[in-house]
């Protein structure tokens, strides 16, 4: 279970061990294990991801895998191929490639003298897809996974495509990871670090370009879309996410899905680790993780196989911020399943509001500004990036209000809306947002949707609208637990553009709306209390701060074009590692901008600097990319430049168009 302080083990600490693919490409890892398992070998658990042990994960490493080694495991954190301290090249993300080296990581481990041969997987966003994408190719030695902020779908519910529409997180993760491989090994550990690193910048792909030619849900993003055979997956999973988190839907998914032993738990936070994430309340996810990791790896009888099957945060309902330290609320369970077999309410919609009689005859035509408080795709940086206040966005919106309600109305899960719609262009494209209406007018994003009309009836061979022609479009929002309060009120918003969550469609559409209802999976009781154990870590990673952090969102709007633009700044700082001396650090710069009355107007600019100081050697790279498009064409440029003590070392550019498909 939870071992007393003056029980806990021993353990080392190697910082760079050698794991040989079976094409001799050597990957680096990290690893803690306790002293003895030599003599009293242990299980392991893996995290297996891109971002640099070295510098980029140092910080949350240092939290979470001592403890667990101090407990009796070996925690092993591989930079993969062409990433790091890592040799060889990365193509793409979750290609085979990766998850044959994860394979044949596990496979390592099994045979290790200090391992007992039992392996577990664990990890959040990239690591806890490839954890679920590992466990359904069935690794013998692998027994549990422990998946964070993940997603069983890559096409409908990951950061490139969402309900059809391309999502800006396409461009902007893309220039995030054309960035973050463009770093340098640490010259401390590589000899030939240079080597390594120019063959790196020469054959990094840009991957937007790759992402971008597949539009439409085929073969590429089936691969790794653990959803085409849920049964795959044998080894026991515990699924985690957060209601502040662009992976919202993957719990509920996954605990309803698999046929393995499967337990699931949402928070409110974001895209972080629940024993250090925010919004507040964290949970001591590590301890709830140990007997996880003791019931499945060491045969331990710790109860985890009891817990209720589906563990969720219900939010109370609060005024909108961008930013929430804490959110109240009280963790409900359901013992089977997640919230499928709740009860509905089906509301429907009208011209005179929401569950109010009459027809429904209503036309919107948003300005492509329309989406400015709907917050940023997935928050993970801890600047203001939580959705604001929803009145700016609904005054461009067709809205429809319920009456105030007689009592507290528990939202749990994905609410749906059926709409009968035509449009008067052959591509279009709607959101739709469930609010909360304050009494006095304030309003907070409850969950949203959106759907390219033209993918009404599937991913795979979107068709063009016929104008004018009514269909009958059925759409999922993001799964939520939210509680509405007494005596306020319900607002279905619908808008027919998204900026710049989406990118628009190459016309202005008018949508015209003639029927509707949403239907809201209800919670009647939510009055228990689960209680978890208190967060607890690791000691703080040893750094010294040479620069501090800070990050920023603003609106600029051109008073004679009309023209906004969205730019966001994050600096992550400049860190001096105390424990090995190496000094890192970031920037990143983005700009999305777009005129009300024309969504060709769309054009989205990236720019990122990366810092690495080593022993009087100064390395940086500087990489930028930006994407527009007309009516029938996207086109991206990007470049990159590496900087050896302020000498130009590389650089490239790369340009590219790709044709839009009914996108």
């Amino acid at each position: 279970m939870n071992p007393a302080d003056n029980s806990l083990l021993d353990i080392e600490d190697l910082p760079d061990v050698g794991i040989h693919m079976p094409d001799g490409c050597r990957l680096s890892a990290r690893i803690w294990k306790p002293s003895h398992a030599e003599s009293h070998p242990v299980p392991a658990i893996l995290e297996f991801l891109p971002y640099r042990k070295r510098d980029g994960t140092a910080t949350r490493d240092a939290l979470t895998h001592p403890w667990f080694a101090k407990r009796g495991y070996a925690c092993i954190r591989v930079d993969m191929r062409g990433n790091g301290d890592s040799e060889g090249l990365m193509e793409d993300e979750y290609t085979q490639q990766e998850l044959d080296d994860a394979v044949a990581t596990i496979e390592w481990l099994a045979q290790q003298p200090w391992c007992s041969g039992s392996v577990g997987m664990m990890g959040i966003s990239w690591g806890g897809f490839n954890a679920l994408q590992v466990a359904a190719l069935q690794p013998e030695a692998l027994k549990a996974i422990i998946t964070l902020c993940s997603t069983a779908d890559r096409y409908a519910d990951d950061i490139h495509y969402k309900g059809g529409c391309l999502l800006n997180e396409n461009l902007g993760w893309g220039a995030t990871m054309w960035s973050y491989s463009s770093r340098a090994p640490d010259p401390a550990l590589r000899p030939n670090w240079r080597e390594l690193w120019l063959d790196r910048l020469e054959n990094e792909p840009f991957l937007p370009s790759v992402w971008l030619r597949h539009q439409t849900r085929d073969a590429y993003w089936r691969h790794g879309s653990v959803c085409e055979d849920f049964s795959a997956i044998r080894a026991a999973t515990l699924a985690v996410g957060g209601w502040g988190d662009a992976y919202k839907n993957t719990v509920p998914l996954l605990v309803e899905q698999l046929d393995s032993p499967v337990k699931g738990i949402v928070g409110p936070w974001v895209h972080k680790y629940p024993h250090f994430a925010v919004p507040e309340p964290r949970i001591g996810f590590l301890q709830e993780a140990l007997r996880w990791w003791d019931h499945w790896l060491k045969g331990q009888d710790t109860g985890v196989d009891q817990e209720p099957d589906y563990r969720a945060y219900l939010m109370d309902g609060v005024r909108p911020q961008r930013w929430y330290k804490e959110r109240p609320g009280c963790w409900i369970t359901e013992d089977k399943g997640a919230t499928s077999h709740l009860p509905i309410q089906t509301l429907n919609i009208s011209n005179v509001g929401l569950d109010q009689p009459g027809p429904l005859d209503t036309c919107i035509r948003s300005p492509q500004t329309c989406g400015m408080e709907g917050g940023e795709y997935c928050a993970i940086w801890l600047g203001p990036d939580m959705p604001g206040d929803q009145r700016v966005d609904d005054a461009f919106s067709a809205c429809f209000d319920s009456a105030p309600l007689a009592n507290d109305l528990n939202i749990v899960g994905a609410p749906q809306i059926c709409l009968h719609i035509s449009a008067d262009r052959p591509h279009a494209q709607m959101a739709v947002r469930l609010n909360h209406v304050h009494p006095d007018g304030a309003t907070t994003r409850i969950t949203y949707g959106v759907l390219n009309l033209c993918h009404r009836d599937t991913h795979s061979q979107p068709t063009e609208l016929v104008p004018g022609k009514v269909y009958e479009v059925t759409l999922n929002l993001d799964h939520i637990a939210y509680r509405v309060p007494r005596g306020h009120r319900l607002r279905i918003a619908v808008s027919s553009a998204y900026w710049p969550l989406i990118w628009p469609s190459p016309e202005s559409a008018e949508l015209h709306l003639t029927e509707g209802q949403i239907k809201l999976p209800i919670r009647h009781a939510a009055s228990e209390a689960y209680v978890f154990p208190p967060p607890d870590a690791e000691a703080a990673h040893d750094i010294t701060t040479v620069r501090d952090s800070r990050n920023s969102r603003q609106v600029e709007t051109d008073m004679n074009s009309g023209e906004t633009h969205l730019i966001i700044e994050d600096d992550f700082g400049l860190v001096t590692d105390n424990h090995h001396g190496l000094t890192h650090g970031g920037t990143a710069f983005e700009r999305w901008s777009i005129r009300p009355d024309d969504p060709l107007s769309a054009r989205g600019y990236c720019h990122w600097t990366q810092e690495i100081i080593r022993d009087g050697t100064e390395l940086r790279t500087e990489t930028s990319c930006e994407m527009w498009s007309d009516a029938g064409n996207f086109y991206l440029c990007a470049e990159l430049k590496a900087f050896e003590n302020g000498s130009l070392v590389f650089s490239k550019t790369k340009e590219d168009t790709v044709p839009r498909n009914h996108m």
